[in-house]
């Protein structure tokens, strides 16, 4: 039985995302889903919120697993024994530099990881979830840019997060 492991920080999960989950869990007979906390990131989500979000967004697929850590890609990897590939999604040659940095990284730090890539489709590859993000916080429709079934929790979250952000703007402007 093959096992990979599609890590991100899902902040929040998109359909390119789930374009790379669906993907990937036709090529191996079971997924895990990690969200991964990077410590540089603000984010908009909590970990639990982007598991649950993840959980719904991929309910449909028996071969998903979702998880989350607090740590290095390498030593998960290391813990999970049964894991035998790091999938990784692409949307630019912007992105294969950096994952091709982080991919020699994790060989590097755990000899057993392997990483495999797999191109965005056409679709998708514009989708960020920092262009979610920006597209929510001013109100626009994110119908085209993450899954159906979470699209409601995901505007609600942002809305409110930037109109959050717009009072504060709005009061020290005040000052």
């Amino acid at each position: 039985m093959k096992t990979a492991i599609y890590p991100g920080s899902f902040d929040p999960v998109t359909n390119g995302h789930l374009d790379i989950i669906k993907r990937a869990a036709r090529m191996f007979d079971k997924l895990i889903v990690v969200v991964l906390i990077n410590p540089l990131k603000n984010y908009s989500f909590t970990i639990p919120e982007r598991v649950s979000l993840l959980s719904k967004a991929t309910a449909m697929l028996p071969n998903i697993e979702i998880d989350s850590y607090d740590g290095l890609l390498a030593d998960y990897f290391k813990e999970r024994p049964e894991i035998d590939v790091i999938v990784k999604g692409l949307r630019a040659t912007s992105d294969f530099e950096y994952e091709f940095q982080m991919a020699h990284t994790n060989k590097d730090l755990n000899p057993r990881a392997e990483t495999v890539f797999i191109p965005a489709s056409a679709n998708t590859t514009f989708i960020s979830s920092s262009m979610v993000k920006q597209v929510a916080m001013f109100g626009g429709d994110l119908s085209k840019y993450v899954p159906s079934e979470i699209h409601g929790e995901i505007s609600a979250k942002l809305t409110a997060e930037f109109a959050e952000k717009k009072r504060r703007a709005q009061l020290l402007k005040n000052k």
